[in-house]
């Protein structure tokens, strides 16, 4: 099993015809993602072909959801536009909308947050890396890739990952990958202040599916989404966790990398989400070269078989 994705999911990637869209549609296609519509409003009729596929573009995400039964969306839809095309998703009833647009201004989010309250469909990101559920193929072909992250490195397996950071979620999972250990789902989630799912959201379904026997929960300074997280495994879940939190040596007050990634509070920091791990049972990779074997400390210590 895996979480949110499959690699049967049928998807549909808005901004197909844009340089970046196209070229991430293309590296999905390579990876056996069931790609079946792209959405360029004008441009419905027309089809973005690949390497012997035939994509067919649609104006609307409704009209590419009816006609080729797409559930889920990647959005690679500049900025000013990006937070119509995840409500877009929404009126069109679709399961999840993975925004991978950075630079979405703040309260265009506030509003995009508001208009989903109550509503059927999932939103991941923005400003994030995407899903991948590797496939049992070479290179983990036949799975599913959604947004920017690189296929090639995952491996089919039982290890659930979720990171605010693309490049720390590609490390760890190359990391695992090296020693044997495969991936259920990896999860980037983004690192914006306003998102629409939370550490907390994906190890609860973590926690709850039976094929993924570890997870390994990636944060940074800013906010305590992390520290939640940490308190509700602590509570819920027996399976080993382990954790980094990167920007220890950043100072208060500083923005860094991420828009979200700013202390502003004693519980913001590093050091303090590093404790709050510590307390409720999570090993602690004390640098970002030392992720999967945290994990398989966690494994080890709770008899738990990781591969």
């Amino acid at each position: 099993m895996s979480i949110l994705i499959t690699p049967e999911t049928k998807i549909l990637v808005q901004g197909i015809t844009g340089a970046f869209g196209a070229k991430h549609a293309q590296l999905s296609l390579d990876y056996g993602t069931q790609v079946v519509a792209g959405v360029t409003p004008g441009k419905g009729g027309q089809f973005f072909e690949h390497a012997g596929h035939k994509v067919p573009i649609f104006n609307t995400v409704a009209e590419a959801a009816k006609a080729t039964g797409a559930t889920v969306s990647c959005i690679f839809v500049p900025p000013p536009f990006a937070a119509d095309a995840i409500l877009e998703c929404v009126d069109a009833g679709l399961d999840l909308a993975v925004a991978i647009t950075e630079g979405i201004p703040i309260k265009d989010m506030v509003r995009v947050k508001h208009a989903m309250r109550g509503a059927k469909t999932r939103l991941v990101g923005p400003n994030c890396p995407g899903l991948v559920t590797p496939g049992a193929g070479e290179g983990s072909k036949g799975g599913c890739r959604i947004g920017i992250a690189p296929g090639y490195i995952n491996k089919k397996g039982h290890v659930g990952v979720v990171s605010r950071s693309g490049t720390l979620t590609y490390e760890a999972v190359y990391q695992l990958t090296v020693k044997n250990i495969g991936q259920s789902t990896t999860v980037g989630i983004g690192g914006d202040p306003v998102n629409g799912t939370s550490h907390l959201d994906v190890v609860k379904l973590f926690a709850a599916d039976p094929d993924t026997h570890g997870i390994i929960m990636i944060g940074e300074i800013g906010g305590n989404a992390e520290v939640e997280a940490a308190r509700w495994l602590k509570a819920n879940c027996k399976k080993p966790v382990a954790g980094f939190i990167a920007g220890a040596t950043a100072p208060a007050g500083r923005r860094m990398g991420h828009a979200g990634a700013i202390v502003g509070g004693a519980e913001d920091t590093a050091a303090a989400k590093i404790k709050a791990f510590k307390e409720c049972g999570i090993e602690v990779a004390e640098t970002p070269s030392d992720m999967a074997d945290a994990l398989i400390r966690a494994a080890k210590a709770r008899g738990v078989t990781l591969s």
